[in-house]
């Protein structure tokens, strides 16, 4: 990709200027490369959480009020007044902002989520009680109210997986699907790969996994959304000697109380926050994503990279990579979730994923596109 002779005066929208997280590291990284190839980038925030990248001056809006809708509001009116007062050339908006020029779309519309997670949470009493919490939340209301005015008012939309412009496009039905652009997510492909056995092996036994263990792991922050409710009770209808390591996450005594109930206490670990994830990809013999809502999971290709069977609901924008006798259409069927984990663990090691390389992915189709709408405007 050669460098652009338009130079431009760029804003990057974003609530937090930080490195941690998956859309804040993308909006960085955006940020960074924009300005080393000679635009004058600012970065319209809420809060800066770390040191901006050289040459990228913070605009810091402040936050205001102790309600969550009260910030997504304030955020929402001052990221538009920053937006005004900086005549900016062109304006990339990452969050629940008014007016861009191009919108990324990282999770899709909130009544998408609504309809499709709230399966997550078990039926009666749990999921009629969490629907109505959702109904009575401001914040939720302000967020559908900003997403039915950016999606309207914004040129050029891109999402960030297949199933996520679909999602998007089924919640609005007055967008054409053709209009949204789609560039997935691409992992690291370079820090996940496979090992020897021999090393794999050593892998196993510094984490104290037997000889005989089938090990399925799964990596999970929300537990409820992530479905380790339905992997739990699928273990409990596995044989003994599958066990299940449960990734990330905080707090998972309700769960350890489940498995205690269901049996299979001694077969489940919680292991917190993980910081290898490619050592726990390469130690563990399938990863699976048992998710209810995930717009394009990293997790399930990071696990094929590193030589590990991966299995995925059909509700994860990433699942478009897998076979297709890897995906299951529903997380809840617990029956049929036991079926595939059983299937897929008597398979062979796949061959590592190669990324296709006809599917756009990661920075450099965002930069392309900044810079052609540069030059359009320009003529």
């Amino acid at each position: 990709m050669s460098n652009t002779e338009n130079f431009g005066r760029l804003a990057v929208v974003m609530p937090r200027l930080s490195r941690y997280g998956g859309a804040e590291s993308f909006a960085w990284r955006l940020s960074e490369i924009l300005a080393r190839r000679g635009h004058t980038v600012d970065f319209i925030c809420a809060r800066c959480e770390t040191e901006p990248p050289e040459g990228v001056t913070p605009v810091v809006v402040g936050r205001f009020g102790g309600l969550r809708v009260v910030k997504i509001v304030w955020f929402a009116l001052m990221a538009e007044r920053a937006r005004r007062r900086g005549k900016y050339d062109l304006v990339f908006g990452m969050g629940k902002t008014v007016n861009q020029d191009i919108l990324r779309i990282g999770g899709g519309p909130i009544s998408m989520f609504w309809k499709l997670s709230i399966h997550a949470w078990p039926k009666g009493f749990p999921r009629w009680f969490k629907a109505l919490r959702r109904c009575l939340a401001p914040a939720n209301w302000a967020i559908h109210a900003l997403d039915a005015v950016r999606l309207k008012r914004t040129p050029r939309i891109v999402a960030v997986s297949h199933l996520v412009r679909d999602w998007t496009v089924a919640a609005h039905p007055g967008l054409d699907p053709a209009d949204i652009d789609v560039v997935y997510n691409r992992p690291d492909l370079s820090r996940f790969s496979t090992v020897s056995d021999e090393q794999r092996a050593a892998l196993r036994l510094e984490a104290g996994i037997e000889p005989n263990q089938i090990v399925i792991g799964t990596a999970a922050t929300n537990f409820v959304l992530k479905g380790i409710r339905p992997l739990l009770m699928a273990l409990a209808r596995l044989p003994r000697e599958h066990v299940l390591h449960v990734a990330g996450g905080r707090k998972p005594d309700k769960y350890l109380r489940l498995a205690r109930e269901l049996g299979v206490e001694d077969r489940v670990r919680f292991l917190g926050r993980v910081d290898d994830m490619a050592s726990f990809y390469r130690r563990i013999d399938v990863f699976v994503l048992a998710t209810f809502y995930d717009a394009c999971s990293n997790a399930v290709l990071e696990a094929l990279a590193c030589g590990c069977r991966s299995i995925s609901s059909a509700l994860n924008g990433s699942a478009v990579f897998l076979p297709p006798k890897w995906v299951f259409p529903d997380p809840g069927d617990v029956p049929a979730l036991a079926d595939i984990l059983l299937r897929v663990s008597q398979e062979g090691r796949p061959a590592p994923f190669a990324w296709p390389s006809d599917v756009p992915c990661g920075l450099d189709p965002y930069v392309a596109m900044i810079e052609r709408s540069l030059a359009s405007k320009t003529k």
